[in-house]
């Protein structure tokens, strides 16, 4: 019977379109316990398995679960939140690069992204960064089956690429599209490539997993600001503790209820419930006008902005 029940497990998983050589899967001595978890193949089929024939996948061991386990620690005393005021947005893009440049990402793959929005059709539209929300109510924490993504109580949501079985469930889950997938092996630099995966810089990347921006809680662990922060040339990104009731852009430091209050701030799609830790200045009293942020730009990267 138990032989039976296994091979039912096993045609059952291959059915839905998975891969037994991403390593989700232990099959050979395991016993099915009854308790089963819902997984996102790479084929974007959902598939049932037993929580017995999951396992550690291929590219993780001892020593690094060790070392990335300590990215789980909070920064004591700490709230962390961004502010982003949208009518300084000119989209330079420097956010973007530096996020790049900060964690090795090819220049196809953003973790910081700017939008071309419109509040309605008589409107006028501006640029609208968009990071992770790090909610306080994350729905992508709540769907991961191996607690690979998971909330700090410094406010902060991170994924352990080691932990990460690729699943994807938590790219389903997240209303604000901000996670992006490892579908190549990384280009890292050797130095770093050998080195050991860090929850809190996320690098070296890990093929076959989730990413997304992550705050640089290692820089701020350090009293330094993210780098999507310091490269902005006109102070769009705030950043700080909610318990010390301050933000800064580098350049000035305000407290963060004022700031709010004063310029009608708000937190994007908060109907969700998600209670995101980023809020947004309306793109009121613009310094720029929208225009400016197609300069320089191709005619291919202009129709990326076709559709407001």
């Amino acid at each position: 019977m138990k032989k039976e029940a296994r091979r039912a497990a096993i045609k059952a998983f291959l059915a839905g379109g998975a891969l037994l050589s991403t390593g989700w899967l232990a099959l050979s001595k395991k016993k099915p316990s009854g308790d089963t978890v819902k997984l996102l193949s790479q084929d974007g089929e959902l598939v049932e398995v037993d929580r017995e024939y999951l396992k550690v996948p291929t590219h993780m061991h001892a020593g690094l679960l060790n070392k990335s386990t300590t990215g789980r620690e909070a920064i004591p005393g700490k709230k962390f939140v961004m502010v982003i005021d949208l009518g300084r947005c000119r989209n330079a893009l420097k956010c973007v690069t530096a996020c790049q440049k900060m964690h090795y990402l090819p220049e196809e793959k953003e973790w910081v992204k700017i939008k071309l929005m419109k509040d309605t059709e008589k409107g006028a539209p501006y640029w609208f960064p968009k990071t992770c929300f790090h909610c306080d109510n994350p729905p992508c924490v709540k769907v991961c089956p191996v607690d690979a993504t998971f909330k700090r109580e410094d406010g902060l949501v991170l994924i352990d690429n080691q932990q990460c079985i690729g699943c994807k469930f938590c790219m389903a889950a997240c209303p604000y599209s901000t996670r992006v997938f490892n579908w190549e092996d990384p280009k890292e630099p050797q130095p770093i490539s050998e080195e050991y995966s860090s929850t809190e810089t996320s690098v070296p990347s890990v093929h076959g997993t989730v990413e997304k921006c992550d705050f640089c809680p290692d820089m701020v662990r350090q009293g330094k600001l993210p780098d999507c922060v310091t490269a902005c040339p006109n102070g769009v990104f705030y950043f700080g503790d909610e318990n010390e009731d301050a933000v800064t852009n580098g350049d000035e430091t305000v407290r963060l209820s004022q700031l709010l209050k004063d310029k009608a701030g708000y937190r994007y799609m908060e109907e969700l419930g998600t209670e995101p830790r980023v809020y947004y200045l309306p793109a009121s009293n613009r310094m720029f006008p929208v225009e400016r942020g197609f300069k320089g730009m191709s005619d291919e990267e202009k129709q990326k902005f076709e559709d407001i």
